[in-house]
């Protein structure tokens, strides 16, 4: 089993090495802009789920790449000034401060349009089809946030967060084969990291849910979803070591 680090470097390599569609032309300069940098955290977790589900960590490439494609994309228009209107993304100027707002729309365009090409690069639609229902997902959720609905805070971030950590399992399952009747336990984990993640985040920056509830019960819901993450594991007949370690990874960072 490769170790999150490892997982880490495969997953980066492969993004780096990636051939995106020649018609993009230049357009594929802000494209790659907006792939550099970040925790790569979907794309281990998709790559130590296939692998613990029994298939070679490379074999999920295409698809752990493709839920960094949709992260990126989402990034991209989040920033745009229509929505968050953010100037700086990962310590450096957002894609449409560097590019312009039409090239940064497009990048994100871009982008999408190439996460499913890699996602339809499996012999079967499962994947694609497992992205496409996450990407839904997250979108709803982009739409509660800026349209300032009156809707839990919980049910925001299970969409706009949850539905690609999710995801992240649920295509390390489609490209690894594990039969539907066998997927409850790994679902519930995947249902539970898109909460650990969005928690620690908060806590971290002081907003969200530290903000709603104070740090010292955020921290408590942290430990609650973590607990609830190394059960869900428990009830899994593999190796999963390598996601117990990602899952204390994101709970440590609590404290």
């Amino acid at each position: 089993m490769q170790a999150p680090d490892e997982l880490f470097r495969l997953a980066e390599g492969y993004l780096a090495d990636l051939a995106l569609t020649p018609e993009l032309g230049a357009q594929q300069d802000s494209m790659r802009y907006a792939l550099e940098g970040g925790k790569r955290i979907r794309a281990v977790i998709c790559l130590a789920t296939a692998e613990a589900a029994g298939t070679e960590p490379e074999a999920a490439l295409p698809a752990a790449a493709a839920l960094e494609l949709v992260h990126a994309f989402s990034l991209v228009h989040d920033d745009l000034p229509a929505l968050d209107d953010d100037d700086e993304r990962r310590g450096r100027p957002s894609a449409h401060v560097a590019f312009g707002e039409g090239v940064a729309l497009l990048a994100g365009d871009g982008l999408l349009a190439e996460a499913f090409r890699l996602a339809l690069s499996y012999p079967t639609a499962g994947p694609a089809r497992e992205l496409a229902e996450a990407t839904l997902g997250m979108i709803g959720g982009q739409y509660l946030d800026i349209t300032g609905a009156d809707v839990d805070l919980a049910e925001l971030h299970r969409l706009k967060t949850g539905r690609l950590f999710a995801a992240a399992v649920g295509l390390g399952l489609q490209v690894a084969g594990v039969p539907e009747a066998e997927q409850a336990p790994w679902r519930a984990f995947g249902e539970e990291l898109g909460l650990l993640f969005q928690v620690v985040d908060d806590i971290l920056d002081g907003d969200g849910y530290a903000a709603r509830l104070g740090v010292d019960e955020a921290r408590g819901l942290a430990g609650e979803s973590a607990e609830r993450s190394w059960g869900a594991l428990a009830a899994i007949p593999a190796d999963t070591t390598v996601l117990r370690a990602i899952v204390d990874g994101l709970a440590v960072r609590t404290t």
